[in-house]
């Protein structure tokens, strides 16, 4: 009966997926219309309503998957597993392959300084700190929320700084009531569609004995990473790399900090080994290896040939996380 439910779970998780995403870049939308009628700085609104916007999907999946534990519907070991999963893979398609894929597009490009300093080094720091948290395989409700906290202080100082990012072209508000109704339903149907994803995936790992970390990795971690995709080709097609890059990076800061903080802060995790000595690892390498190449192998540009390595290391990330941890 168990393996009779898994091809409509499977189509179950698909639906909701696709919703899910929907749903997040209608409430993005919504949001920074409200926020240009309200002469909200574009630094603002960038850093926040475009940063956190686009992490919707993982923050939504982290929540509802706390809760579910902490409430018992869900299984604490696979839930945390698929979130997780589902988080790693998100940040990871973000950093090596649609950055990659942006670079193929764009050609050449380079990065300033500034935003290396401002946006860049404090990704990698949110790495090492999910790393220092994690390594003893588990994640607190203090850890989480000393990563919320991290986050919060971050985004302040950011601002602060008044650190150039791209925002999306919308045109100002002229309908409140409508957006903001769009702005309530969008959030509905990111939480709802994400309560179906996590039950769904549960199903599809107990049936089948698969890993809820990998499961995570090919069903919420790149359908999460789509409102990022959608940004890399609008940067593309404005040819604006502050766009594509700030949101890219910007989405590797909210998600280990923010979208798994407000998740362990409310329930705590179990992390899978593949988490710690696989995943962020290689992320921390690719970041610290492609910061050291810029410095020291190239002119301090980016161009074609660094996408296509990205690419390259991307699917080497999958192949070797399903070698080395069959399972997880």
């Amino acid at each position: 009966m168990v393996e009779q439910s898994v091809p409509l779970a499977v189509l179950a998780s698909a639906v909701a997926l696709a919703v899910l995403v929907r749903s997040a870049q209608t409430v993005v939308s919504a949001v920074t219309r409200i926020a240009i009628h309200y002469d909200v700085p574009d630094v603002v609104v960038g850093l926040t309503v475009v940063a956190v916007g686009t992490s919707l999907p993982e923050t939504a999946a982290h929540v509802i998957a706390s809760l579910g534990i902490l409430g018992g519907t869900l299984d604490y070991e696979v839930a945390s597993a698929t979130v997780l999963g589902g988080n790693m893979g998100s940040s990871t398609t973000q950093q090596l392959l649609l950055f990659g894929m942006f670079l193929v597009g764009y050609g050449r490009y380079r990065p300033r300084p500034r935003f290396l300093k401002t946006t860049y080094v404090p990704m990698l720091a949110a790495f090492v700190l999910v790393l220092a948290v994690a390594w003893d395989g588990t994640l607190s409700r203090l850890d989480g929320g000393l990563l919320v906290l991290v986050y919060l202080g971050y985004t302040y100082w950011a601002v602060n700084n008044r650190e150039r990012v791209g925002v999306p072209v919308e045109r100002e508000s002229r309908r409140i009531a409508r957006d903001s109704a769009l702005v309530v339903g969008g959030l509905v149907g990111v939480v709802a569609s994400a309560y179906v994803v996590i039950a769904a995936v549960e199903v599809v790992v107990e049936a089948l004995r698969l890993g809820g970390s990998i499961v995570g990795v090919v069903t919420i971690g790149l359908a999460a990473a789509l409102p990022e995709l959608s940004t890399v080709f609008e940067g593309l097609r404005r040819r604006s790399p502050d766009l594509a890059v700030g949101t890219l990076v910007g989405s590797n800061i909210v998600n280990p900090l923010l979208a798994l903080g407000l998740g362990g802060a409310i329930s705590g995790y179990a992390v899978p080994p593949v988490v710690v000595y696989w995943d962020l690892p290689v992320k921390l390498v690719a970041g610290v290896g492609l910061l050291v190449w810029l410095r020291y192998g190239t002119g301090g540009d980016f161009d074609r040939r660094e996408g296509f390595a990205l690419i390259v290391a991307y699917f080497a990330f999958l192949g070797g996380r399903l070698l080395l941890f069959p399972g997880q």
